[in-house]
C-alpha cells in the first residue's frame, strides 16, 4: 500500500465521524509521528511504499478513531502553551480556555510582582492604595486544584521558576501522568493525592488556581459522546447536583489560605458566571471574565 492509498482509505473509512479537512489533518499528524514525514514530505512522498508494519498501525488507528476515540489521546501527546504534554484516559485533553486562563494568570502574577516591587522602592509607599495587587518577589507559594494532566501547575512553575507550587488531584491515575510531564520537562511540583472536598489545607498561599469539574450532572446530555466516552467523568462533571461545589469550598478556603492581596484564578461553567462570583464578593475586587469565543469562563479575584 502506497502512502496515497492509505490517505485514501483513511478519510473514506472515516467518512462519518469526520469530515474531508478534519481526516486530511490527523492523517498528517499520524503520518509525522509514524514515518517522520512533515506536510511536505508527505506530498512528496505519495508513492512511498509503506511496510507492512506501518501499514497495520494505521489501521489500528482508524479503528480506534471509529469508535469515536480523540486522536490525541491515541497520539498519547499534545502541545499545550508551548510544552509537549502526555496524556491519556486517565486526565482531561486540554482545552484552548485553559491556555487563556494561563495566559491572563501569569500576567497578573508578574503585574503583581512588579507592583510590590515598585511599593518597595517608592518613598511614598505609605501612600499606596492597599488594594493594590502585592506579591512578594523571593518565593510566591501556588496552590492548584484538580491537576489532571498537570499543564497549570508546569506551565506555571516554568514562567516561575523560584515560586513552590503545590497541585492537588483525587486521581492517583492522573498523578502519574501530571508526574510523567513534570519528569519530562524536568519541572518540581508538589503533587499531593487527597479529595480536596474533604480536605483541610494546612498552609497558606499567594496563589490559588484551579479548573474543577464544573459541569451539572444534568447537562450530561449535552455532552458528546466522544467526551463521556473518553475522558474521566470526575473530571468533568461534579460529584453532586451541586454544580458550585469545588467553588464553594474554594471560596471557604480562600478566607482562611489565601494570604492578603492575594490572587485567584478560575475556569467556570459559563452557564453559571454570576452564581459562581458571588461566591467571592468578599473578597477586594473580583471580576467575571469572558473567554475568546464570548463566553462567562473565568473568575479573577483580588482578596
Amino acid at each position: 500500500m502506497t502512502l496515497s492509498q492509505l490517505k485514501k482509505h483513511f478519510s473514506d473509512s472515516l467518512s462519518e465521524v469526520y469530515t474531508d479537512p478534519e481526516s486530511v489533518f490527523i492523517f498528517q499528524i499520524f503520518a509525522e509521528d509514524i514515518l517522520g514525514l512533515n506536510n511536505f514530505q508527505q506530498r512528496q512522498s505519495a508513492d512511498l511504499e509503506l511496510s507492512d508494519e506501518n501499514a497495520n498501525r494505521f489501521l489500528q488507528i482508524i479503528s480506534e478513531l471509529k469508535t469515536g476515540k480523540p486522536y490525541l489521546q491515541i497520539l498519547g501527546e499534545t502541545e499545550f502553551y508551548g510544552m509537549k504534554i502526555s496524556v491519556d484516559e486517565n486526565v482531561l485533553i486540554p482545552r484552548p480556555e485553559t491556555e487563556e486562563l494561563l495566559e491572563f494568570a501569569i500576567k497578573k502574577i508578574r503585574d503583581a510582582r512588579c507592583e510590590m516591587q515598585d511599593v518597595n522602592n517608592s518613598e511614598f509607599s505609605k501612600e499606596k492604595d492597599t488594594k493594590t495587587l502585592q506579591l512578594s518577589n523571593s518565593c510566591i507559594k501556588i496552590l492548584d486544584i484538580g491537576t489532571g494532566s498537570g499543564i497549570i501547575p508546569l506551565v506555571l512553575k516554568k514562567h516561575f521558576p523560584e515560586a513552590e507550587v503545590t497541585s492537588i488531584d483525587l486521581s492517583e491515575k492522573a498523578l502519574e501522568v501530571a508526574k510523567k510531564n513534570a519528569d519530562l520537562h524536568q519541572l518540581e511540583v508538589n503533587f499531593i493525592h487527597a479529595d480536596y472536598l474533604n480536605l483541610d489545607l494546612n498552609q497558606n498561599f499567594d496563589v490559588i488556581i484551579s479548573n474543577p469539574p464544573y459541569i451539572g450532572i444534568d447537562e450530561e446530555k449535552e455532552i458528546a459522546d466522544s467526551v463521556k466516552g473518553f475522558e474521566p467523568t470526575m473530571a468533568l462533571f461534579s460529584p453532586t447536583s451541586d454544580a458550585l461545589i469545588f467553588y464553594r469550598k474554594i471560596a471557604e478556603d480562600s478566607k482562611i489560605y489565601l494570604n492578603k492581596n492575594g490572587l485567584l484564578f478560575l475556569e467556570i461553567n459559563q452557564k453559571l458566571g454570576q452564581e459562581t462570583l458571588a461566591l467571592y464578593k468578599d473578597f477586594s475586587h473580583s471580576e467575571l471574565i469572558k473567554d475568546l469565543s464570548g463566553n462567562d469562563r473565568f473568575i479573577f479575584g483580588v482578596k
